[in-house]
């Protein structure tokens, strides 16, 4: 399998738009397997909060023998 990479813009319609030079790339005919990654939403903004005040946190006093391994 050969993988081909670019970025293109969406523009919200059922069309994506592939670069001319990556066009002249591909086979011109056969079955292909695409893969459209995008960036990240920010909604876990709640999560990474959460998650950075949990790694703040003290150890709990069971923890406390780790201390002494430094």
């Amino acid at each position: 399998m050969n993988a081909v990479e670019f970025t293109t813009e969406l523009s919200g319609t059922a069309v994506l738009a592939i670069p001319v030079e990556i066009a002249a790339q591909l086979p011109k005919s056969g079955r292909s397997r695409i893969i459209v990654l995008t960036a990240a939403d920010s909604d876990d903004a709640d999560w990474r909060a959460g998650a950075y005040q949990q790694f703040l946190r003290d150890d709990p006093q069971e923890d406390a023998i780790y201390d002494s391994c430094r």
